[in-house]
């Protein structure tokens, strides 16, 4: 019978060289305003405070349906909202669980939200601010429309897309750092 018995022989350990070449990657740590810290859950807050103020503002007036820039700036808000109180909730799971949230995964799933989010806010925000401008400067209407919630809102929405920013560069500045 030929069978095949295991030997074992002793084999040297090669030498060690490069040991600074060859040492572990040092993880940075998590700058506020990143998924899953404090500066990022105010930031979430923020953005949801504002894009929420935008909404109850324009949805007060009974005529921002007839325009269709100011229907554009209630979706992209309720968007927004929406986007950031379901981050704000995964924020909130995080610290208290003391999870990190650097997942390359997560990470782009956030940054590519932000990004579209961000982008549809500040276009919502700008188409807004030229329909005001149009009726309050160019046309005169004021007297006739509501210019002053129409203002607010759109100014609601731009401040909101201010405190997205941050959010989608760090997480983007995070996913372009791997």
């Amino acid at each position: 019978m030929n069978v095949s018995h295991p030997s074992v022989h002793p084999v040297e350990a090669p030498p060690l060289t490069n040991i600074g070449e060859d040492a572990l990657r040092v993880r940075m740590k998590d700058i506020q305003g990143m998924p899953g810290t404090h500066g990022g859950l105010v930031l979430r807050f923020f953005q949801f405070a504002f894009a929420a103020a935008a909404l109850c503002v324009m949805a007060s007036t009974n005529d921002f349906t007839s325009v269709t820039a100011f229907c554009y700036l209630v979706a992209a808000v309720i968007l927004q909202s929406l986007w950031s109180l379901s981050l704000a909730l995964v924020d909130i799971y995080a610290l208290l669980v003391k999870r990190c949230l650097r997942n390359s995964r997560v990470v782009s799933l956030f940054a590519i939200g932000d990004g579209i989010t961000s982008t549809l806010t500040f276009a919502a925000a700008c188409a807004s601010a030229g329909i005001t401008v149009l009726i309050g400067n160019d046309l005169g209407q004021c007297a006739k429309n509501h210019c002053a919630r129409f203002e607010t809102a759109t100014a609601m929405a731009f401040l909101s897309w201010f405190t997205v920013s941050p959010s989608f560069l760090l997480n983007f500045w995070s996913l372009a750092s791997r």
